[in-house]
């Protein structure tokens, strides 16, 4: 079990939401996992069902006796990349968050200064035509802003015929300031991480499978609950610039889509683990909720006022209040058991972000 931590501001805080909602909720720093637990499973897990509104305090290692036989749980398998690297702009140093590589062999990458610490700050990037050098002779060609609109996240054409290839060489896995350290590239891929032929995988973890072992997975699996992968590589997290998600690659394969049909209509729950299952799912799902096998690029951003088709309940980290996540947990349980939530992580000293405690959204 992750130990308690010592935070006067939590109690004022949660306080606070009880009365006023999320809106402009600060989580203390406190609060923010600067280091992974002890063991992947000794983190916390908080349970909100929104049939009755209780709100309930387990470890995790309790969540195959919080599930029952016959429902699925939907993982994400992307492998996370070492995505930041060291560069060059004009003679200054520079971070590059290699996110997302589109289809047309161009990536979407982010330009950070680095902190002095072991970490970044955010820059603009920019400007069109920037040649950027990275460690180990390659090079990066800024061609245009991802969102005319802004300035954070840029197309850019790379002169490595294989980035993934030259990031595992050169790269590191992208951290933030409220973190310690450095990490092995180990301590950021979950149990159900795969390789992909091409290469390809996450910017970021797909961080709600974290917590997950082997001895876990079987007992799940041996309590009759099921396990359905999923694929979406996750670009770099917008948490700083609260901005939506972008277009990110997926995959439901047949086997999912029919696992997930199959244990909805026997009376079973599919859990996603994680917000990117939930994109993934959703993206494959007609209005009916029928999931059908599709690969592609999703662009769906879900809202309270769209809703969830295919999804019942949702196991994620705790995210920041001006997220865009918190659209997606309040389409899925709804404002008041999530200011419950998030009420109950305060005064519980939870801890926020990737080596973070979870919550588990249930029916």
């Amino acid at each position: 079990m992750t130990a308690t931590v010592v935070c006067a501001k939590c109690d004022a805080e949660a306080a606070r939401v009880g009365r006023a909602g999320l809106a402009g909720l600060r989580v203390p720093p406190e609060l923010l996992a600067a280091v992974p637990a002890a063991s992947r499973d000794a983190v916390r897990l908080l349970v909100g069902r929104q049939g009755t509104g209780e709100v309930t305090h387990h470890g995790f290692r309790e969540l195959p006796r919080l599930l029952r036989a016959g429902d699925v749980l939907v993982v994400n398998t992307s492998r996370t990349l070492p995505s930041a690297v060291d560069g060059q702009l004009a003679g200054e140093p520079v971070v590059v968050h290699c996110s997302t590589r589109r289809d047309d062999g161009r990536w979407v990458v982010e330009l950070r200064t680095p902190d002095g610490r072991g970490s970044t700050v955010p820059r603009a990037g920019g400007p069109a035509g920037a040649r950027v050098e990275l460690a180990g002779g390659a090079r990066l060609v800024l061609d245009e802003p991802l969102d005319p609109a802004g300035d954070r996240l840029w197309v850019a054409s790379p002169t490595a015929a294989d980035l993934p290839r030259h990031l595992r060489r050169f790269g590191r896995p992208i951290r933030y300031s409220y973190t310690e350290r450095d990490q092995p590239l180990a301590a950021y891929q979950t149990v159900f991480s795969t390789a992909a032929p091409d290469g390809a995988g996450s910017a970021e973890m797909p961080s709600a499978g974290r917590p997950f072992t082997e001895a876990l997975v079987t007992e799940l699996v041996s309590r009759g609950i099921q396990i359905a992968p999923i694929v979406l590589h996750t670009g770099v997290a917008s948490a700083e610039a609260h901005e939506p998600p972008y277009p990110e690659p997926f995959s439901v394969p047949t086997g999912t889509a029919w696992q997930v049909n199959a244990a909805r209509a026997a009376g079973g729950r599919v859990v996603a683990v994680g917000t990117t299952a939930v994109r993934a799912l959703e993206s494959a799902a007609d209005r009916r909720g029928v999931v059908r096998p599709a690969q592609g690029w999703t662009e769906l951003v879900i809202t309270p006022e769209r809703g969830v088709r295919a999804v019942d309940g949702l196991l994620t980290g705790l995210h920041e209040p001006a997220a865009s996540h918190l659209l997606m947990l309040r389409a899925l349980s709804g404002d008041r058991l999530l200011e419950r939530v998030y009420a109950e992580a305060l005064r519980g000293r939870y801890l926020w972000h990737e080596f973070g405690d979870v919550n588990l959204l249930l029916p």
